[in-house]
C-alpha cells in the first residue's frame, strides 16, 4: 500500500442532479482498469437549485465505509465553474495527494482518459500536467465553434500565453502544479489562462465531442462571450498599447493635416469649411473616444474589485471539516 498513489477527482456541479450518480459510478469502473492508485472525490455544488447536493451527500455516506473519499463543498450561491474549480484545487493543494483531475459531471469529459493521462504522466516525469483538447465540435452550434475559433487565434495572436484550440479545463495535474495554481489570490480568474501561464510542462490527449449525458450546457451566447472578453482582458494588455499607439497616428495625423490647412490657407486664402465632413469628424471620433472609454474602464474595473479582496466563493456547507 506505500507505493500506492493517490488522485483527487474535482467535479464542479451545477444542476447536475440526474448525472452525477451516473458520473460516480462512471468514474469507478474506470478505477477497476488502474492499479496502483486510490481515488478521492472532490464535489464542488455551485450553488446549484436542484437536487444535486443532495445527491452527492447520499454517494458520500454510502461511501463511508469503503476506502475511497468522497468530500463535497456547497456553495451559498452560484459562483460559477471558475470558482469550483478554486475550491476544488484549494482544497487538493492542501492535501498529501500526488495528481488532481479536474472533469465535468455531464460525462462530456470521457472519464477513460484518465487512464491514459495517467499512463502519459508516469512514461515522463518531466510532464506536470496532462489535459485534454477536442479535436471536432461535432453537435456544436455553428456559430457557437466559429466564435471559439476566433478566440482562440485572437488569445493567442495579443496576449503572453498560448492556449491550444479546443484544450478543455479536463486535465490531470501534479500535486505542485495544483499547489501553483491554488496559491494565485486573484479573484477574476480565467482558469485555461492560468494553466498556460503557470508553465509546467503539459501534453496533450485528443478527444471527439460527447453529447451532454442528459440535460442542456449552462453556458449562454453572452455568458461565453463574457467568458471570453474576461479572459481576454485577464491576460492581454495589448487592447492598451493598441490605443496608446492609435493616439499617437491620430495625433500625427491631425498635425499633418493642420500644417496642410494652414499652407491651404496662406497660398488660396480661406476656404470654406464643409458642415457634413466636419459632423462626420465629430461623431467618428466620438465614437472612438467612447470605445476607448469603455476598454479602459474595463482594466479599471477589474482593478477595484480585486481591491476589494473579496473571497472568490462563499461555503455554505461541507464534510471536510468531519473527517
Amino acid at each position: 500500500m506505500s507505493d500506492t498513489k493517490t488522485i483527487d477527482i474535482i467535479v464542479p456541479c451545477y444542476n447536475e442532479e440526474d448525472n452525477v450518480e451516473k458520473f460516480f459510478y462512471a468514474v469507478r469502473e474506470v478505477e477497476k482498469l488502474i492499479e496502483g492508485y486510490s481515488f478521492n472525490y472532490i464535489f464542488i455544488d455551485d450553488g446549484s437549485s436542484d437536487g444535486t447536493l443532495d445527491v452527492i451527500k447520499k454517494i458520500a455516506d454510502r461511501m463511508v465505509a469503503d476506502v475511497t473519499s468522497v468530500k463535497y463543498i456547497s456553495f451559498s450561491r452560484n459562483f460559477g465553474k471558475e470558482a469550483a474549480m478554486v475550491a476544488g484545487l484549494k482544497t487538493s493543494a492542501k492535501g498529501s495527494n500526488d495528481y488532481a483531475v479536474i472533469i465535468d459531471a455531464d460525462l462530456q469529459h470521457p472519464p477513460e482518459l484518465i487512464k491514459d493521462m495517467i499512463a502519459r504522466m508516469e512514461a515522463d516525469e518531466s510532464v506536470d500536467c496532462v489535459a485534454a483538447r477536442r479535436v471536432s465540435r461535432k453537435g456544436e452550434p455553428k456559430i457557437r465553434s466559429a466564435f471559439a475559433r476566433a478566440f482562440y487565434k485572437i488569445m493567442n495572436r495579443y496576449s503572453d500565453i498560448e492556449i491550444v484550440d479546443g484544450a478543455v479545463d479536463f486535465r490531470l495535474m501534479s500535486h505542485r502544479m495544483v499547489k501553483a495554481i491554488a496559491s494565485m489570490p486573484e479573484t477574476q480568474r480565467f482558469s485555461k489562462g492560468i494553466f498556460a501561464w503557470v508553465g509546467f510542462k503539459t501534453e496533450w490527449i485528443e478527444f471527439e465531442n460527447v453529447k451532454r449525458l442528459s440535460g442542456e450546457s449552462k453556458w449562454t451566447v453572452w455568458g461565453l462571450t463574457r467568458y471570453a472578453i474576461d479572459g481576454f482582458i485577464d491576460f492581454a494588455d495589448s487592447p492598451l498599447k493598441f490605443l496608446g499607439a492609435f493616439g499617437g497616428v491620430v495625433a500625427a495625423g491631425s498635425g499633418i493635416y493642420f500644417v496642410i490647412e494652414i499652407v491651404k490657407t496662406l497660398v488660396m486664402g480661406k476656404d470654406t469649411p464643409g458642415y457634413a465632413s466636419t459632423i462626420c469628424l465629430i461623431l467618428f471620433f466620438g465614437g472612438i473616444i467612447i470605445a476607448i472609454l469603455g476598454l479602459i474602464g474595463e482594466y479599471i474595473g477589474r482593478m477595484y474589485l480585486e481591491t476589494k479582496c473579496r473571497p472568490v466563493y462563499v461555503e455554505k456547507e461541507s464534510n471536510i471539516d468531519e473527517e
